[in-house]
């Protein structure tokens, strides 16, 4: 009832407006002394103007928009709807005008009428805003905060920290110097990124929002180290680009800076376009939905503009905080959350032919080496199974691509996972299908997974333990989640049937120096606060990861962080060692399982 009231009172004000604007543009138009013959059919004017512009109105949907948060974007349809309104006014009025008892009214009428209401309606709907920045700053109750970057983002920042008594800002630092001097939502752009510990100090701020998401990591390491040497611990960060989901800035997609942030890469760039046309207004489905790589790819699938998502995995205490998240930051899409196992050949086949997704995500994996090194059967019956039943009931539905999300590990693997992965890749290079682009898309370690090595050193460093790492020369591929998460979608508009495609991870991190990076965000000295200790090369574990074996070579495509491995097809009697594989493996039989995966790969080189 309060939201239907708030709009009938809005319908009233809109509605007097209407009549006050034409009865001032007939007083203007006849110099304040209207006939006599025109004043006694006035009213119909006024009667007409009403019932036109407010069902006008009420199909741009103007009333859905809030008085005290309406932007440029509300205001810009509210204006088409007047003119709108006045255009169906003056078609009326000329259709009609031969008709007897109609009112004829002067054409410049129609301009004076546009002109008043517009600017009125547009009045009363900012005039909410214009006096709460006059008079109503009660913001400046909150911290004493100053954002960093008075870019887009920075903008939106402090129109949306307007609404929010936590933080009062006081002041914007610009590295551009067109900025410089400049006052942005009534905000003063007072210096510099170097001049940061200066400025907190001459405006007592207590708290630092940085509002850089396509800033370099150097650079944001830099705001940081400068913030907290200025004794600042309320640092917070807007996340990069590509975990924007929704597209705009609200105080909600504020956290907490974490070592994510300063160890990145230089953002990747991708067609989102391109990926928009694909999947926009379309069904996908991910398996391995509540892990890592899972979870974001649902979310960026709906960032898209997947108009339905089915979430399966068997995690369902996972599943079920991932369709909580999913609802809260896409309400309005259709997600469907699927506990199955993708080694229930019947279940999956079942639920493909059901929901008949136009792209199928395959994130489903079993991914700790040590783990599988004890235990092949699952990781056979998982990586290898898992996949074959995913990828045949993709193709009998005949969606349009089936990716295999893969691992570097499973280039020259030295363990039970990467070789499981590595006869996934060649199933799905085997797999023919007229209607199916089934294709593989390889990567390294991804910042902040589950189970990642950041997390360890994370929760080592905050436990104020000894941070430990296997080997001091070991090695590994990064990149944030979001970001290997779009070149995934990205490969799966560009690529085709039977293409391993691998993602352009940048050079390889040492895993000392990550600990080492780790320890200093903390802002602690690497063994003197906190010692790094090695604990050994573990079971299936190799020093140093590769992305492509020089046999496979790679090939360019037209994303020039994408490059194609070029793989050989298995042959017949390949496959038929992969059917006794998977029988071998459901048998619980360990030892033939180890047998058959050295036949099937021959670069399998166990590293015990």
């Amino acid at each position: 009832m309060r939201r239907w009231r708030g709009i009938l009172f809005r319908v009233s004000v809109d509605g007097l407006i209407v009549l006050s604007s034409m009865m001032i543009a007939y007083w203007l138009r006849f110099e304040f002394r209207i006939p006599a013959s025109i004043s006694v059919t006035i009213w119909r004017a006024l009667t007409l103007a009403v019932v036109i512009k407010i069902p006008i109105l009420l199909i741009f949907r103007v009333y859905r928009f809030s008085w005290r948060n309406i932007g440029l974007g509300e205001l810009s349809q509210t204006a088409m709807a007047c003119a709108s309104g006045t255009a169906v006014l003056a078609t009326v009025e000329l259709v009609f005008r031969d008709v007897q008892y109609w009112v004829t009214m002067p054409r410049s009428i129609l301009g004076i009428d546009l002109a008043i209401c517009l600017l009125a309606i547009l009045g009363v709907r900012v005039s909410r805003r214009l006096l709460i920045h006059a008079f109503g700053k009660t913001r400046k109750l909150g911290k004493r905060t100053l954002v960093v970057g008075a870019g887009d983002a920075g903008s939106e920042l402090i129109r949306a920290l307007e609404m929010d008594d936590s933080y009062a800002v006081v002041g914007l630092l610009d590295d551009d110097p067109a900025k410089s001097g400049l006052s942005i939502r009534g905000v003063n752009v007072t210096g510099t990124l170097a001049e940061l510990d200066r400025e907190i100090t001459r405006l007592k701020a207590v708290s630092v929002l940085i509002a850089m998401p396509s800033a370099p990591p150097h650079v944001i390491r830099e705001t940081i180290e400068l913030a907290r040497s200025a004794g600042i611990q309320d640092v917070k960060i807007i996340p990069q680009l590509s975990e924007l989901y929704a597209g705009i800035v609200t105080t909600s997609v504020l956290r907490d800076v974490c070592p994510e942030d300063v160890l990145r890469r230089d953002p990747v760039r991708v067609d989102t376009n391109g990926i928009s046309s694909y999947i926009m207004g379309r069904t996908a489905l991910v398996t391995g939905a509540a892990g890592s790589i899972g979870t974001e790819l649902c979310r960026q699938l709906l960032k898209f503009g997947a108009s339905r998502l089915v979430a399966l995995d068997f995690n369902e205490t996972g599943l079920f905080y991932l369709e909580s998240d999913l609802n809260q930051r896409f309400p309005d899409r259709d997600v469907r959350v699927v506990v199955a196992d993708v080694r229930d050949t019947e279940q999956i086949e079942r639920i493909l032919r059901n929901e008949k997704p136009y792209a199928v995500y395959h994130a489903a994996a079993y991914k700790h080496v040590p783990m599988m090194e004890a235990f092949p059967c699952e990781a056979v019956k998982t990586n290898i199974e898992g996949t074959r039943n995913v990828l045949r009931s993709s193709c009998r539905v005949d969606a349009d691509a089936f990716v295999l999300i893969s691992t570097d590990k499973a280039v020259s693997p030295t363990s039970v996972m990467g070789t499981s992965k590595r006869i996934a890749e060649l199933m799905v290079r085997d797999q023919e299908s007229t209607q199916t682009r089934c294709m593989t898309v390889r990567f390294g370690n991804v910042l902040g997974s589950r189970g990642s090595v950041l997390k360890t050193f994370q929760d080592q460093v905050e436990a104020r333990q000894p941070i430990t790492v296997t080997h001091p020369d070991m090695e590994r591929f990064f990149m944030v989640t979001s970001e290997a998460v779009q070149l995934v979608l990205q490969a799966s508009v560009i690529g085709q049937s039977g293409q391993v495609l691998v993602l352009d991870m940048g050079k390889p991190v040492r895993i000392v120096e990550l600990a080492e990076d780790v320890i200093r965000f903390y802002g602690l000295e690497p063994n003197v606060d906190l010692p790094i200790v090695f604990s050994g090369i573990r079971p299936g574990e190799k020093l140093f990861e590769e992305l492509m074996t020089a046999e496979e070579g790679s090939e360019a495509t037209s994303h020039k962080q994408l490059s194609i491995a070029r793989m050989e097809r298995p042959t017949a009697d390949w496959l038929t060692a992969l059917s006794q594989l998977v029988m071998d493996a459901r048998g619980g039989d360990d030892a033939a399982v180890m047998q058959l995966l050295r036949e099937l790969v021959p670069q399998f080189q166990e590293n015990m």
